[in-house]
């Protein structure tokens, strides 16, 4: 069940992860696409036509609100896909060992 927040079009959802409403869009998804591409709030309306531009505007307000909380998250996200590549490459398959060692990889 969401949890609505102080800010128009955003709820805290079963985790207490910010969304927004009535959609499964998370806040950090927009915010690690605008910060990882420099998109403007115009550019992820166009990256994102089902969302309106009020709800990206209130998904970036919760984000400057809560912006150490938000990095925080970011960061440790990026720590566990750093730790999952790393692992996933020392576990390589035959298959993968073999192209490797013919210099294919």
């Amino acid at each position: 069940m969401a949890v609505q927040t102080e800010y128009p079009h955003i709820v805290l959802d079963e985790r207490g992860a910010p969304a927004i409403a009535g959609t499964t869009v998370k806040v950090i998804e927009l915010v690690v696409e605008r910060l990882a591409y420099g998109w403007s709030s115009e550019e992820l309306h166009l990256q994102h036509p089902y969302l309106r531009l009020g709800q990206i505007h209130a998904a970036l307000a919760y984000y400057w609100d809560h912006v150490e909380a938000l990095d925080r998250e970011i960061a440790e996200r990026l720590r566990k896909v750093e730790a999952l590549q790393k692992s996933a490459k020392a576990k390589s398959s035959p298959l993968t060992a073999r192209l490797r060692t013919q210099g294919l990889l």
